[in-house]
This record gives structure tokens, sequence and C-alpha cells, in this order.
């Protein structure tokens, strides 16, 4: 009887010999599987990607501000050179973009902006990509090492930014902010500075009548200005898209302007 006991605890013994590195073998596995697995990359599509500067050539190049880049879950692409739009089929293999059937819109802007706007379609359409994330960066890279750097944006708030307008013929330092607080937007059109009343509520503003400044510039400032005097004095519908603000009168005048960086 004693031998038996004691060959069963022998036994006993043995099994547990043999279990006890069976069980830090999985623990160090499960282990070696959670410090040796990267987190979950960022998901490149259905982000807002703000365009913010690109190499062509060796040569870098400051992208024009409200150009940016959008990649649905369905295959498209939309977005911004900075002036004109454009959208295209997007193909997302892995880490590799390829943007196909590019169609964009034909306005005309500056020649500076217009150059790097090429530059940036050039790229973006020149051939199969190699996206690269990195936190809340993105970079593309085609074939031949051109690159364009991006960055995840959220919509900018309407109150407190400094709207900065890029509509074609208004003066570059044409500019609105809008006050919580107060009920205001006050900023300039160009030549002379402005203030008004502005209550918003569901996707509109209500701007009253504009209080300016009397200084008299050359005719082009003042053409630009009148145009954005006629979004007072009335109800104006206004969406953001990430840097982007876009306000469009009742008259059908609208409005574009981005928020600073």
């Amino acid at each position: 009887m004693y031998r038996q006991k004691h060959k069963q605890r022998m036994t006993l013994t043995a099994l547990a010999v043999l279990v006890v590195p069976l069980a830090a073998a999985c623990g160090s596995e499960k282990a070696g599987a959670g410090s040796g697995t990267a987190e979950a990359e960022r998901p490149v599509t259905g982000v807002r990607w703000s365009i913010d500067g690109l190499t062509v050539d060796g040569t870098a190049h400051r992208a024009p501000d409200g150009a940016h880049l959008t990649l649905d879950d369905s295959g498209r692409a939309e977005g911004s050179y900075g002036c004109n739009t454009f959208s295209a089929d997007a193909a997302v293999d892995g880490d590799r973009i390829t943007l196909s059937d590019t169609t964009s819109t034909e306005m005309a802007c500056d020649d500076t902006s217009m150059d790097v706007e090429r530059a940036l379609s050039r790229t973006l359409s020149d051939s199969a990509l190699t996206s690269e994330v990195d936190d809340d960066r993105l970079t593309l890279t085609t074939e031949s090492g051109d690159t364009v750097r991006l960055s995840r944006t959220e919509d900018s708030p309407l109150y407190g930014t400094e709207w900065t307008v890029t509509t074609p013929a208004v003066d570059e330092r044409a500019h609105l902010t809008f006050d919580r607080k107060e009920g205001t937007v006050s900023g300039r059109l160009g030549c002379n500075h402005v203030n008004a009343d502005a209550t918003v509520r569901d996707g509109h503003i209500t701007l009253g009548a504009p209080a300016l400044t009397r200084m008299m510039c050359e005719d082009s400032l003042m053409d630009g200005e009148k145009a954005l005097t006629k979004l007072f004095n009335g109800t104006v519908d206004y969406a953001i898209d990430g840097r982007t603000l876009t306000l469009t009168s009742e008259n059908g005048t609208s409005v574009r302007a981005v928020a600073e960086r």
C-alpha cells in the first residue's frame, strides 16, 4: 500500500513538472504576441486629410490653403488642390493607393498657386502611391520618390477662428471672425474693416447691416469688397469642411474662406 501511494505521488509530481513549463510557455507566448504586435494602424480611409505640402524633384512646396484629400470605403476620392476641387476612383490595397480617372474643376487662380496645384495634381495621379501613417500624419510617396505630406484634420470651429477669404477677385487680406459671446462678426473686407450683428442657428447665419470704415482703395479692392458686402443684411447658409468655411447668401453669392493655420 505504501509503495502504491508513493508511486502515485511521484506520478503527480512528474505531471506537475511537465505542466509548469507548458504554462510558462503559453504565458510567454501570449506576452510575446502582445508585446510584439504593433498597435493597430489608424485607417487611411474615412479621414479628412489636410494637404500640408509636397516635394517634387527634390524641391519642397507648401500646399495652397484649403488643399485636402478624403478617401472613402467605397473606392472614391475627393478633395481640393487649393483652388480647384477634384474627384477620382481610389484603389486601396494595403499600403498602396492608386487614384485614377481624376476629374477637376477648371477655375483660374494666381500663378503661384496654379503651379503648385499642377504639381500636386500630377503627383497624386502619377502612379501607385505608397502610404505611411505616423500618428496623425500621412505621407504618400510615388515610385520616383516624390512625396505628399498630409495631416489628419477636424472641422475648425466657426467661433473664434480667423477666416481668411480665398474667393477669387477678393483681396487676400480679407478675413472674418465670429464672436459667440457678443453675437457679432468683425474683420476686413479687403479695403475697409467691418462689424455687424451675427446670429447663428441651424446651419444659417443672419447678418445685420455692416458698419464699415470709409477708406477708399483702388478699384480692384473696392470691387471685391462690394461682392462681400452682399452677404450682409440677410441670411446666409454656412458649411465647414475641415479648415474651409463656405458662406452662401440668398441672392446666390458664395464666399469661401480658410482657417488660419
